[in-house]
């Protein structure tokens, strides 16, 4: 089978959709032995990096190569939305195109699609993202549920979110498909300490890219008041790119009395999240929403004893083994973690159990998962036949 794959968000600084795709990309190569793989480092207009041509994910054997019919942005608007006559056979012929980046293409002839939906938080609260993003990823789940084969969902509240808002969907064609921490297999190594006041075990951790929706600013205000309290001593530390529609949550920190109490390292690599990861007192995530949320099971498995949101996907990922709280509850974050701060023996069953938790997820299942899908997606009809 020929498979085209989109691998246009893998490259540098990429977030969740790219660590997605990279990952799961990497583990079907590590075990797919006869497909053959066609990877679009520029697939659609939705997401354009410049750099696709060097830090977009290539795979090294015979089985795949890179196809690249627009190599700049006006030429991708032009390709992929007034297709030529001969759009699949530039693509290579693929026998099923596995979409990862909201894009979804519309104008296959042949091809099955295998859409990738993470989550709809664009419909849930608008203001969380800008108004292009909220049109972009709406016009894409929006073409997905009218000329997508079939859906992958991320979670399985993700897939009950989508049937919710567009029930004409199958649903026996929405599989979902759980991802897992690309720190497990192999293991990643920790890098050096990445800051001179961090010190191990002493250090409250978050990790997303500075948005509304992952709620950095509930998280300030519950560390304000554990440090007016005189609960802990312990800095902050928030490590992640700035997303969007935040730009000024230090002021908000140095506002709220934290001058010097946090630390913002911006976007990182793996090898300092590894250190942080490891190396935390807790982790504290505690977004209004999420599809999955792969920082839960990066940190558990590392060790972490995790405070979470107790609402979307993360129940579904966190299980027992994290503290869940509700996100607007600014009392209730503050309250876990004077609980974690207070009481060693609760931190340290929430270590021991996150670990496990960690090992119910991983690539090589998602992988099998995934590759079985293709099988089952090549030998159906197509949704949406002509």
């Amino acid at each position: 089978m020929k498979i085209g794959f989109d691998t246009s968000q893998t490259g540098k600084n990429k977030a969740g959709c790219g660590f997605f795709a990279d990952t799961l990309l990497c583990s079907l190569a590590a075990q797919d032995l006869r497909n053959e793989y066609f990877l679009y480092p520029v697939f659609g207009d939705f997401f354009f990096d410049p750099d696709w041509a060097s830090s977009t994910r290539k795979i090294p054997k015979d089985r795949f190569s890179v196809i690249t019919p627009a190599k700049a942005l006006l030429a991708a608007k032009e390709f992929w939305n007034r297709p030529p006559a001969d759009f699949e056979a530039r693509l290579g012929d693929p026998d099923l195109i596995h979409a990862n980046n909201f894009y979804c293409p519309t104008f296959l002839r042949r091809a099955r699609l295998i859409y990738t939906l993470y989550d709809l938080s664009f419909l849930v609260c608008p203001e969380w993202s800008t108004e292009e993003n909220r049109a972009r990823c709406f016009q894409g789940v929006f073409n997905a549920s009218v000329h997508a084969d079939w859906i992958l969902a991320i979670s399985r509240f993700t897939r009950d979110h989508f049937l919710n808002i567009f029930p004409h969907y199958p649903p026996e064609r929405v599989t979902v498909v759980h991802p897992a921490s690309r720190f497990a297999d192999p293991p990643v190594p920790p890098g050096p300490r990445p800051h001179a006041r961090l010190a191990p075990g002493r250090f409250w951790l978050h990790v997303g890219s500075l948005e509304p929706r992952k709620n950095q600013l509930n998280l300030l205000k519950a560390y304000a008041r554990l440090r007016g309290e005189g609960e802990s001593d312990y800095p902050l530390v928030f490590a992640g790119g700035k997303g969007w529609l935040v730009d000024d949550l230090e002021e908000k920190a140095e506002a709220l009395g934290l001058k010097g109490n946090t630390l913002f390292l911006g976007y990182v690599g793996d090898g300092t999240l590894a250190w942080l990861y490891e190396n935390c007192f807790a982790f504290v995530y505690p977004p209004f929403f999420e599809g999955f949320g792969l920082p839960v099971l990066e940190a558990m498995g590392f060790g972490a004893a995790v405070i979470t949101s107790a609402v979307a996907s993360l129940p579904e990922v966190a299980g027992d083994a994290a503290l869940l709280v509700e996100p607007q509850d600014v009392q209730g974050l503050f309250t876990a973690m004077r609980r974690l701060q207070r009481e060693e023996g609760l931190r340290r069953t929430l270590q021991e159990e996150g670990r496990a938790r960690s090992r119910k997820f991983s690539w090589e299942r998602t992988a099998a998962e995934v590759r079985s899908l293709y099988e089952e997606v090549r030998n159906r009809p197509r949704l949406f036949a002509d």
